[in-house]
């Protein structure tokens, strides 16, 4: 919990560009948890985890919780703060880039309108981990 109240600048950075889907549509959470880990950015439907490192980072203590990660499926792109805060463009390019090259865990599947006209695809489930019909009931209002 002090974590997500208390993000470094770096990652305070970062997230004003993955938040809101601004990175060409791809849905990312802040501080979600995989398994035992807490991962700093998480694209749930590409199952990539991106960590910004700072200088207090341990080498073998990241490659064996990226060991623990990959066993779950997941990929990691660790970037520094020192490229966050100084080559953004940099960081958004490499992380889309293996969002690109990742296949999605599921698909949006489409479905014919109610008229019959073309299809529509179904929208992502609030949780970001599927596919509904639509929003919820307490979005509705929104």
């Amino acid at each position: 919990r002090d974590m997500r109240n208390n993000p470094t600048e770096p990652e305070k950075r970062l997230w004003r560009h993955l938040s809101g889907s601004k990175l060409e549509g791809h849905k990312f959470r802040r501080q979600a948890v995989v398994g035992h880990y807490i991962a700093d950015f998480l694209c749930p439907q590409k199952k990539l985890i991106v960590e910004v490192d700072g200088d207090t980072h341990d080498l073998n203590d990241d490659a064996n919780r990226d060991a623990a990660l990959r066993s779950f499926g997941y990929q990691v792109v660790r970037v520094t703060n020192q490229d966050v805060m100084h080559n953004m463009d940099g960081v958004l390019t490499v992380v889309l880039n293996q969002l690109t090259q990742t296949a999605n865990r599921w698909h949006r599947p489409l479905a014919p309108s109610s008229e019959g006209e073309g299809e529509h695809a179904l929208s992502p489930s609030p949780s970001g981990e599927g596919f509904g019909v639509g929003p919820c009931e307490h979005q509705k209002g929104l």
